[in-house]
C-alpha cells in the first residue's frame, strides 16, 4: 500500500521534484549566481516566449500530439512587420494590434488547411515554417531593425525600464513595496480558492485528495510564491515579461479547466470519432487550437523583439522546439488528451534554468542542446512507461 502511494506521488510530481533538483545542483555549481535577483529577472525576461508559446502549443498537442512547426517563424515575422511599423513613426498601439492580428491571420490560414482539407499538422505547419521565414527576410530586407520607442519596450519587457514601477514606494526601505504586495495577493488568492475547492469537494463527497495534503501544499506554494516576490522585490521589481506570462497562463488555464472549447480539446485528443459521434465539431476544435496558436505566436513575436530592442531575420529559430520540448517536460502526452498549463509552467521553468544555469557555469551552446535532448527524451520515455504501468 506504501509503495502504491510512494509511486503514485512521485508519478504526479516528478517533473516538480526534478526543478527543484535543477535548481539546487545549479545553486551549488554556481555558487549560487542562478539564485541573485537579477539573474531570476534575466530568466523571466529571457524566456517568456516559451511560456507564451508553450501554452498555445498545448492546445494544439492535446488534439492528438499535434504540433506547430511554424510558430518560430510567425514570432520573427510578426516581430519583423511591427519593428518596421515602429522605425516608420506609426502608433505603437497600432503596431501592436498588427502584430497580434498578423498571428491571429497566419493561425486561421494553417487551421485552414489542417482542419477543413484535412493536411497533416506536421506538412501543414513545415510549409508555413518555410514560407513565413522567407517572408521575414523580405519585411527585413535581410537586416536588422532597432525599436526606440520607449513605450513598446517598457511595456512589453525591453530594456533597463521594463518593470512594474513602485506605487507603495517607501524611501526608507529598499525592497519594491509593490512587488510584495502583488505576492501576497496571489498567495492569499491561491489560499483561499483552495480553502474554497476543499470546503466544496467536502459538500459534496467528492474529495479527489486527503484536505489535509492539499492545504499542507497550499501554504508551502505560499511560502514559495512569497520567496519568490522577495527576491524579486530585492532587484527592481516585477518584470513586464511576467505579467504578460502570468496573464496569458492565467487566461488560458480558465479556458482549458472552464469552458466547453477546453473540454473539446481534450476530448478530442482522448477519443476523436468518440467525440464527433457525441456532436462536437472536431474540425473547428482543430481551427481553434491553430487560429489560437497563431494569435500566441503574434505576443511572442512582440515580447521577442522588445526584449531584443529590434527585430532580425534569425529571430525565432527553434523557438518551435523549445515549446514543444515544455510541453512533453510539463507532462502533455506525445499521444495528446493529456496535459494542464501548470505543468507546462514547469517544463517552460525547468527548461528555463537549464539554459541560465548552464550559460552562467560557461557550457558551451551546443551542449546546453545536448542536455536538452536528453531531458526531452526522458520526460517522453516516463510518460510511455506510465501509460504502459497504467495499463
Amino acid at each position: 500500500m506504501k509503495t502504491g502511494v510512494v509511486s503514485s506521488f512521485f508519478q504526479k510530481y516528478t517533473m516538480i521534484l526534478a526543478l527543484i533538483v535543477v535548481v539546487i545542483f545549479f545553486a551549488f555549481t554556481t555558487d549560487g549566481k542562478i539564485l541573485y535577483a537579477q539573474n531570476i529577472n534575466n530568466l523571466i525576461s529571457q524566456n517568456a516566449y516559451v511560456f507564451v508559446l508553450a501554452t498555445g502549443m498545448l492546445m494544439c498537442i492535446l488534439t492528438g500530439g499535434n504540433i506547430d512547426l511554424a510558430v518560430g517563424s510567425v514570432v520573427c515575422f510578426a516581430g519583423g512587420v511591427g519593428a518596421v511599423m515602429l522605425k516608420s513613426g506609426l502608433n505603437v498601439w497600432i503596431a501592436v494590434l498588427a502584430m497580434l492580428v498578423i498571428g491571429l491571420l497566419i493561425g486561421y490560414f494553417q487551421g485552414f488547411w489542417i482542419a477543413w482539407i484535412s493536411v497533416p499538422p506536421f506538412i501543414a505547419t513545415l510549409a508555413g515554417m518555410y514560407a513565413f521565414r522567407g517572408l521575414s527576410n523580405v519585411v527585413l530586407n535581410g537586416y536588422a531593425v532597432a525599436i526606440n520607442d520607449k513605450v513598446f519596450l517598457n511595456v512589453f519587457g525591453g530594456g533597463a525600464d521594463c518593470y512594474v514601477p513602485d506605487f507603495f514606494k517607501v524611501e526608507s526601505v529598499s525592497l519594491n513595496v509593490t512587488c510584495l504586495i502583488a505576492g501576497a495577493i496571489v498567495a492569499l488568492i491561491y489560499l483561499a480558492t483552495t480553502i474554497s475547492g476543499v470546503i466544496k469537494e467536502k459538500k459534496l463527497a467528492i474529495a479527489s485528495e486527503n484536505p489535509a495534503i492539499k492545504l499542507v501544499k497550499a501554504v508551502v506554494i505560499c511560502i514559495i510564491i512569497m520567496v519568490f516576490a522577495y527576491i524579486l522585490a530585492s532587484y527592481k521589481g516585477i518584470p513586464s515579461g511576467l505579467v504578460w506570462i502570468a496573464a496569458v497562463m492565467l487566461i488560458y488555464n480558465y479556458i482549458l479547466n472552464n469552458t466547453a472549447i477546453g473540454r473539446y480539446l481534450y476530448a478530442v485528443g482522448g477519443n476523436e470519432k468518440a467525440t464527433a459521434l457525441s456532436g462536437v465539431n472536431t474540425k473547428l476544435v482543430y481551427f481553434i487550437a491553430y487560429a489560437n496558436m497563431g494569435f500566441l505566436a503574434g505576443l511572442a513575436g512582440i515580447l521577442t523583439v522588445a526584449r531584443a530592442s529590434s527585430a532580425q531575420p534569425t529571430y525565432g529559430q527553434g523557438y518551435e522546439m523549445d515549446a514543444i520540448a515544455a510541453c512533453f517536460i510539463g507532462g502533455a502526452s506525445a499521444y495528446g488528451g493529456t496535459g494542464k498549463i501548470s505543468g507546462v509552467f514547469i517544463g517552460a521553468a525547468l527548461l528555463g534554468v537549464i539554459n541560465q544555469g548552464m550559460s552562467i557555469m560557461g557550457v558551451d551552446s551546443n551542449y546546453q542542446r545536448v542536455v536538452k535532448g536528453i531531458v526531452l527524451l526522458l520526460a517522453v520515455m516516463f510518460d510511455i512507461m506510465s501509460k504502459r504501468e497504467k495499463q
